[in-house]
């Protein structure tokens, strides 16, 4: 039973590495004998990251940069010559502004880094995994792939989540026959630099998480680590274009 998890020797690439969910993944896929390529644009912790953690390879990266997600990858096959598993976790969230006073660009910045990339990304990795027959794609969603996030006015953040799940969907479908699969991970409440501000004790944002989360209590970043490696291993062989909701039940409200 324990070979279907096992992922030694594949390699990795992670985005949003720097902090929380990506942070944690990093190091997850590191402990279990993974190479992985850890990317983000705050090369300072990168670097720290990757000297605490063995088997990680820190690169810079704005994957809002078509050019700069294309030196990614090629980076990595060029120092692996294999990518098996992309987690497209970074990601932004807009102000709580109304949707008719939200800046135009700052809708975009977030589109762009939350969607759009998650599809460069995918699609630059794609004909590594394809050629081999073999890969995973995990894209991180969240419970509000399913909600709105009222009373937060998060439009661009909302708007971008949902869609990552239909490119889900979509990309898990086209490849399907070919032997990559692409699945989603969408977390309900984790502290993270995205939430700090919710995470203040006895703050009205954690008594909010708190009482619309029927396990009522925000989740730890370690209960992540299990969808995680279910979806980089073979354990989830016949999985594709599904997504994968660890949230304490909030969507099942």
């Amino acid at each position: 039973m324990t070979s279907m998890w096992d992922i030694k020797g594949r390699v990795a690439i992670v985005t949003g590495a720097s902090s929380g969910i990506g942070d944690r993944f990093v190091r997850v896929l590191a402990a279990a004998g993974v190479q992985v390529v850890a990317a983000a644009r705050r090369l300072d912790r990168l670097e720290a990251l990757a000297a605490e953690v063995p088997g990680v390879l820190p690169m810079v990266c704005d994957v809002s940069d078509d050019e700069a997600c294309r030196s990614l990858v090629q980076a990595a096959v060029d120092r692996f010559g294999r990518i098996d598993v992309l987690v497209n976790n970074a990601g932004l969230s807009d102000s709580p502004w109304k949707a008719e006073e939200e800046p135009f660009n700052a809708y975009r910045e977030v589109i762009e880094v939350n969607l759009n990339a998650c599809f460069v990304l995918a699609a630059l990795v794609a004909p590594a995994m394809l050629a081999a027959g073999n890969g995973s794609i995990i894209n991180i969603g969240s419970a509000h792939s399913f909600t709105g996030s009222a009373p937060n006015n998060q439009a661009a953040y909302v708007i971008s989540k949902h869609a990552v799940v239909g490119l889900t969907r979509e990309l898990g479908l086209q490849w399907a026959k070919r032997g990559v699969r692409v699945n989603a991970i969408c977390p309900g409440y984790f502290e993270t630099e995205l939430t700090s501000e919710m995470f203040v004790q006895d703050s009205s944002g954690m008594a909010w998480i708190t009482r619309n989360t029927p396990m009522r209590r925000p989740g730890e970043l370690r209960e992540l680590d299990g969808a995680l490696l279910f979806l980089a291993s073979d354990a989830s062989s016949y999985v594709t274009a599904q997504t994968l909701v660890v949230d304490g039940g909030w969507t099942a409200r």
